[in-house]
């Protein structure tokens, strides 16, 4: 039997983290994850446990903060690949650009000479559509030759994504010296919840189920599973084409919110029944966040659309994502079942 390789993965408390270490444990590797607290490692191990791993043998942990430089020696010593997933949490003391794009820049240089110094072979980044698609309106669909342009309608966190990704790539050019780099940026992210801790697009769907949101915001998106999202991580780690390159990770044709809510109503019969039906005018979302944080974040993306095209990782790398329906309904009973959502 070969020695098993190990992965560490950082952030692993998190949604695509935890279905990255799914694939990984499935396939055969040790995984090493990162926590900015071992508190957290039983809530990790649970949600392993629901997406179906019995065995935790393969798995550790260890501590590691984005802001500490320090704490990542020992986190990727003895590892032959990192998945990078961790980002800063915007935290809502962040009032200028720099107190969410320094983390983002550090967190990920901290973690890049760390795995340099500890003879890494690969890191896969996980970046973000925001770092490929904002700042611009193209008619057709955006691939990854395409950058975000920092012009003031970018969100913080979209623009720490682009240049912490940024940062990434440089330093591979400048002092990489043949550890190798590949960068995965997922749409917005759907699938089955393992816990209550889920990403920003789960949210919305939890929203359309409980009757939160009453009306749909003029808004196109392109959506992907999280478990296409860790296979297509688990690909850029281990096929050589991948070295070098971004990937984005996105189903197929974005859809509209009001799409997305007629696929729940017409396949959840009455668990439907709160889902909204209408759409709300933008100019009324833009008095609105006048007194709504939260809307606030949406009003540079009304009337805009964006498509996206997955045929690069689906050429190169032999990807198939799951259909926009199945991931959506995937997540829709994933939070009924778990009771996060009252229907």
């Amino acid at each position: 039997m070969e020695n098993k390789k190990t992965v560490l993965v950082t952030g692993g408390s998190g949604f695509i983290a935890s279905y990255c270490m799914i694939a990984l444990l499935n396939n055969g590797y040790k995984v090493k994850a990162s926590l900015r607290s071992l508190k957290k490692a039983e809530l990790v191990k649970q949600m392993l446990k629901e997406g179906g791993i019995t065995n935790l043998d393969d798995l550790s942990f260890v501590e590691a903060e984005l802001s500490n430089e320090a704490s990542w020696a020992n986190a990727a010593q003895g590892c032959q690949y990192v998945i990078h997933t961790a980002s800063p949490t915007p935290n809502t003391d962040a009032k200028t650009i720099d107190d969410f794009v320094k983390p983002a820049v550090d967190g990920v240089l901290f973690v890049m000479k760390a795995a340099k110094k500890a003879g890494v072979k690969r890191v896969v980044l996980t970046s973000a559509f925001g770092a490929v698609g904002m700042g611009t309106n193209k008619k057709t669909p955006y691939t990854e030759d395409d950058w975000t342009e920092l012009n003031d309608s970018v969100a913080p966190y979209q623009r720490s994504k682009t240049i912490s990704e940024k940062a990434a790539w440089d330093f591979i050019n400048s002092e990489g010296k043949g550890m190798e780099l590949s960068v995965v940026n997922p749409t917005g992210v759907l699938g089955p919840v393992l816990s209550n801790d889920f990403s920003h697009s789960i949210q919305t769907i939890k929203q359309m189920l409980d009757g939160e949101m009453r009306s749909c915001p003029k808004l196109i998106f392109g959506y992907v599973d999280v478990r296409d999202v860790a296979d297509l991580h688990f690909k850029a780690m281990t096929m050589p084409e991948a070295n070098g390159q971004r990937f984005i990770a996105v189903a197929g044709q974005s859809l509209s919110f009001l799409d997305t809510a007629s696929i729940l109503r017409e396949n959840l019969g009455g668990k439907a029944a709160k889902v909204p039906t209408k759409e709300i005018p933008n100019w009324l979302i833009r008095l609105l966040a006048i007194f709504n944080p939260k809307l606030k974040m949406i009003t540079p993306l009304l009337g805009s659309v964006k498509h996206a095209s997955n045929e690069k990782a689906k050429k190169l790398l032999g990807w198939k994502p799951r259909s926009n329906k199945e991931a959506i309904l995937a997540t829709a009973n994933s939070l009924i079942d778990l009771k996060i959502v009252n229907v």
